[in-house]
């Protein structure tokens, strides 16, 4: 017998709980591994328990789009409590929060920028740029021939693909931007939710009581230090039936990962299926002439059931966390499955 099996004998191993589905898409391997680079090294993504702590209550029931009758499954709010000391101690949470009061909620009402609101659209992408996840993004997106290697250029790449207003609504006047859709939130005709992926945007509007948590939308309970979840919520009277976002984690991550499938692909719409940690994600892209139309994650499946591998006949027990599927230890007798941590 190897070292590494001298001192135990029933080792629990953390692995992908497999599943058959005849839909599923072929899952984008290079995009899978930039992402997972980013993931780690996204330190500024907050601890759940730690730095934030949600509830997720009850499971939302269907509800067609467009209608404003829903059962509330979750008496509570989603966040419970989060860590606003920390979160405006970093920069790029503090200049992102800047942001979101920048816009009006409904489509087909032009949007006016001050020249305070681009200082803090240029501050907060100066800040992003400065983290090791967004130079990773960049130096990636150079190498595929996507971005230019001035940095000034890139920024203004950013700049146009993120901020450039343009018309949602063609009653009116230019009353979007891809960074208003995909992190502030839009209502359509005083009818409809659009956009609103973001986290900390949830996390704010649910404070001042004007987004209300309905439950989540998933086969199997989620768990509760979970990064991505899809949701049911209302928002200003109107219901939005089913939301994917990630939670706790970066602005600047998401940014460049959306940035990332963007720039690489030419098509209208976008959707790549990637492993992200424990995540099975399908992330969606739509653009509008040159710049973001939407983008969010879809949460497919969470790959974080554990199976115990027992291998000989009595030791104390030992737990390996770990991304992939692991191969058969030699000996191993039997495999069993338990509950998901």
């Amino acid at each position: 017998m190897s070292k590494g099996y001298e001192f135990g004998s029933i080792l629990m191993l953390l692995a992908l709980f497999t599943f058959s589905d005849a839909t599923s898409q072929t899952v984008n391997q290079e995009l899978s591994n930039i992402f997972n680079e980013l993931w780690k090294l996204d330190v500024n993504r907050l601890k759940a328990g730690t730095d934030y702590k949600i509830t997720l209550q009850g499971k939302a029931r269907y509800i067609p789009h467009g209608s404003t009758s829903v059962v509330d499954r979750a008496s509570s709010p989603l966040f419970t409590r989060v860590d606003e000391t920390k979160l405006n101690s970093i920069t790029t949470y503090a200049c992102f929060i800047k942001l979101l009061d920048n816009y009006e909620r409904s489509t087909g009402v032009a949007e006016r920028v001050t020249a305070e609101e681009v200082t803090e659209n240029n501050s907060f992408l100066d800040a992003i740029l400065e983290t090791a996840v967004m130079k990773r993004a960049y130096r990636y997106l150079v190498e595929k021939g996507k971005s230019h290697s001035d940095l000034k250029l890139f920024k203004s790449q950013l700049y146009y693909m993120w901020f450039r207003l343009y018309h949602r609504d063609r009653s009116g006047g230019e009353d979007s931007s891809g960074f208003e859709h995909v992190f502030v939130g839009e209502t359509k005709f005083g009818r409809e939710i659009m956009g609103l992926h973001n986290w900390v945007q949830f996390y704010l509007q649910e404070k001042q009581e004007l987004l209300d948590y309905k439950g989540y939308k998933a086969n199997e309970l989620p768990n509760e230090d979970d990064h991505v979840l899809n949701v049911q919520f209302s928002w200003h009277g109107l219901v939005k039936p089913v939301a994917s976002a990630f939670i706790g984690v970066s602005p600047e991550f998401e940014m460049a990962i959306f940035t990332i499938l963007f720039l690489t692909s030419t098509e209208k719409s976008t959707a790549a299926v990637v492993n992200l940690d424990v995540y099975q994600l399908e992330m969606v892209v739509h653009r509008h002439g040159h710049s973001i139309g939407t983008a969010y994650p879809k949460l497919l499946r969470t790959n974080n059931r554990r199976k115990i591998i027992h291998c000989g006949e009595q030791s104390d027990k030992m737990t390996i966390h770990s991304q992939f599927m692991a191969e058969p230890l030699p000996n191993c007798q039997s495999m069993k499955k338990v509950a998901p941590f």
